[in-house]
């Protein structure tokens, strides 16, 4: 990547680690599921009416939502309102790479990596050890709503995968059209339409800066830069640099809310992204991963075709032989 789109990168990776803060400096007097209801109605106009909707099926689309959308920022809004720190909760949600490459290899019999088999059980190490050493001023509850919360993004990687949408503004706008009437819903249910009324008119200027930024940088100018690096970029050249949102979350959580992770947190915190750091990387030439990889492109049978060819430079006589052999038998 060239300098610039290293910066912007590290932009991108620098305002979702502070997303984080922003939403729990936001979320005080706002039910976490009517705060997520919101921000996607944010997200959705004036959007939806200036993005021309992705080619895919409705369900597709919904589901791709209903996952990385619905189900991701409803647990980690709900976790972080059970008393899941910023910081923590910015690292913990990085297990969506390890719970992306179990559920593909058992969804769509995508074989891992070496590399990626080994960061899986150093990233679950991490998270266990992050578990353990919580020092009680975590939930139980609120880490495994956040653990939730990355297992719902992994899926939704899977399932937009299996799609063969290409990733983009127009699936992250067209897909939360399934989030805020739901979320909504609940919210009522869960918390009392009294409370939800309450809420709404007292609705403060930090959740309207909070909302603005969550919906604003964080979802639409955060994946719209970070889709288009994808698109210029292979995988393993731009994933990576997301592991620096928690780094970014939790320094901003330290200085800003006073939030000093403990020792195993640390620890834990990096074994996790050691863990997502080695699952992406690339094996080494003398052996090819299997077709349908995370991060692995399928082999082009033109390609291979070619390749074959160059090999064996009567290859190209020979095939055309056996073809004119079958016409003539026709």
């Amino acid at each position: 990547m060239n300098l610039r789109d290293s910066l912007l990168a590290a932009t991108v990776a620098t305002v979702w680690g502070f997303n984080f803060v922003v939403i729990d400096w936001g979320m005080r007097g706002v039910p976490p599921l009517l705060f997520v209801a919101i921000r996607f109605v944010v997200v959705l106009v004036p959007a939806v009416f200036l993005v021309a909707r992705p080619q895919a099926p409705w369900r597709v689309i919904a589901a791709v939502g209903a996952f990385m959308s619905l189900g991701q920022f409803g647990f980690l809004y709900v976790s972080m309102a059970a008393g899941m720190p910023p910081g923590l909760a910015a690292l913990v949600l990085q297990a969506q790479v390890l719970f992306t490459i179990a559920i593909a290899a058992g969804w769509l019999g995508e074989l891992p990596t070496t590399p990626q088999v080994l960061g899986t059980l150093v990233g679950c190490v991490g998270l266990g050890v992050v578990a353990v050493g919580r020092g009680g001023h975590v939930p139980l509850s609120a880490l495994a709503l956040c653990l939730l919360a990355a297992l719902s993004w992994g899926i939704g990687n899977v399932v937009s995968r299996a799609s063969g949408i290409q990733g983009g503004l127009s699936l992250t706008v067209w897909s939360a059209l399934v989030v805020p009437v739901p979320l909504f819903a609940l919210s009522l249910v869960i918390d009392s339409p009294a409370v939800v009324g309450a809420a709404l008119a007292d609705f403060s200027w930090q959740a309207v800066v909070s909302t603005l930024y969550t919906a604003g940088l964080a979802s639409l100018v955060g994946y719209g830069i970070f889709n288009t690096l994808l698109s210029r970029y292979p995988s393993s050249s731009v994933v990576p640099w997301v592991l620096l949102a928690p780094v970014v979350a939790m320094v901003s959580a330290w200085l800003l809310l006073a939030q000093r992770p403990n020792l195993a947190e640390s620890v834990g915190g990096a074994l996790l992204i050691l863990g997502v750091l080695v699952t992406l990387t690339r094996q080494g030439s003398s052996r090819r991963p299997a077709a349908g990889a995370i991060g692995e492109p399928h082999d082009d049978p033109a390609a291979a075709e070619h390749r074959q060819q160059q090999r064996d430079p009567g290859a190209d006589r020979d095939a055309g032989e056996a073809r004119d052999q079958v016409a003539e038998l026709r």
